[in-house]
C-alpha cells in the first residue's frame, strides 16, 4: 500500500466494515508479490471465511486460486482488476477504464477544439501497459480523440509510480519540443510527471489526471499549473465492495432494486473533475 490509490481501497475497506457490528474484516498484508497474494488467499480459504473481497495485482494469475474459493463455497467478490473466468467469481466491481479513457478524450478534445488548435501533439503517459485496464484505458481515449478529428502523437507507459513518471515525462519532453495536451494515466505517477515538467519549465500545454487523488484535484482548484483535470476511477470503491460482499454473505440483494440477488457486475461511472467542480469530489479524493 505504498501506492496512494492502494492506500485509499484498504482504508474505505476498512471503514466500511466498521460500520456494520455484524461484519469482522480479516485484512491481509497488501503486497504486489503474486505468491504472497496466493498464499494469503489459501489462507482465508481454509479459515472458511464468509466472502472473499479480493484485488488482485493480476487477475490472470490470481485466477485459479479465486476459482478455488468459489468452488469451496465462499463467494468472491472480485474488485477493479478482473479475473478472466467468471466462474472464479460471484460478482466483480470496479471502475469503467474505458470510460476513464472517454472522458480524458472528450476533455482534451474539446478544449483544443474551442481554441481552435490543429493537428495538436497530444502525448498519453500508461501506467502499465501489459494490463487490460490499461488498454482499456487507451482504447476509449483514443475512440474519444477521434470524435473530435485528433489521435495521440505518442505514448508511453510509467508503471504506476513517481519515478518512472519523472523519467518517462522527461523522454517525452525532450522528444517533443511542442506538446499541446499530456493525458497521464495515474494521478500517484502524475507527481513524478508534473515534477519532469516543473524541472523542464514547460507551460504550453495542459494536462489531465487520472483516479482522483486529492492533491491533484488541489491543484485543478488552485489553477496555477499546467493540470487542469482529473478523471475518477474512485476507491471508494472497495468500501462498496466490502457493503456487496456483506449482502451476498447474507443472501441479500440491494434494496433499492426488485432482483432478489446482488448484480453480477458493477461499473463505477469516470467522472471529470475540474477547478468548477473539484469541491465536490474531494472528498472522495486521496493522497498521494
Amino acid at each position: 500500500a505504498d501506492h496512494g490509490w492502494i492506500a485509499a481501497i484498504s482504508k474505505n475497506a476498512a471503514d466500511a466494515a466498521k460500520q456494520y457490528s455484524d461484519v469482522e474484516l480479516k485484512a491481509v498484508e497488501p503486497t504486489n508479490d503474486i505468491n504472497q497474494q496466493i498464499s494469503a488467499v489459501e489462507s482465508l480459504i481454509q479459515a472458511k471465511v464468509n466472502a472473499l473481497v479480493i484485488l488482485p495485482n493480476d487477475g490472470e494469475q490470481l485466477n485459479q486460486v479465486a476459482r478455488q474459493a468459489m468452488d469451496a463455497g465462499i463467494p468472491v467478490i472480485n474488485l477493479d482488476r478482473v479475473f478472466p473466468d467468471k466462474l472464479s467469481y460471484r460478482t466483480w466491481i470496479g471502475g469503467d477504464n474505458y470510460g476513464m479513457g472517454v472522458a480524458a478524450g472528450h476533455f482534451i478534445g474539446k478544449t483544443l477544439k474551442d481554441k481552435g488548435v490543429a493537428d495538436p501533439v497530444i502525448l498519453e503517459i500508461q501506467g502499465i501497459a501489459t494490463l487490460p485496464l490499461t488498454q482499456d484505458r487507451s482504447k476509449g481515449f483514443e475512440d474519444a480523440l477521434k470524435t473530435y478529428g485528433f489521435k495521440v502523437t505518442a505514448k508511453q507507459d510509467a508503471k504506476f509510480t513517481v519515478e518512472s513518471g519523472t523519467q518517462v515525462a522527461s523522454n517525452l519532453l525532450q522528444a517533443h519540443k511542442k506538446i499541446d495536451a499530456i493525458w497521464n494515466h495515474d494521478d500517484d505517477q502524475g507527481i513524478g510527471v508534473l515534477a519532469a515538467i516543473k524541472e523542464a519549465g514547460r507551460e504550453e500545454f495542459f494536462m489531465v489526471g487520472g483516479a482522483g487523488s486529492a492533491n491533484a484535484m488541489r491543484d485543478i482548484k488552485a489553477d496555477s499549473g499546467v493540470l487542469k483535470a482529473t478523471v475518477t476511477y474512485s476507491p471508494t470503491m472497495a468500501a462498496s465492495a466490502i457493503k456487496i460482499a456483506r449482502l451476498i454473505a447474507q443472501g441479500k440483494g440491494m434494496s433499492d432494486l426488485l432482483e432478489q440477488q446482488v448484480p453480477q457486475s458493477i461499473t463505477l461511472t469516470s467522472e471529470t473533475v475540474t477547478k468548477d467542480n473539484a469541491d465536490k469530489y474531494l472528498p472522495t479524493g486521496f493522497e498521494s
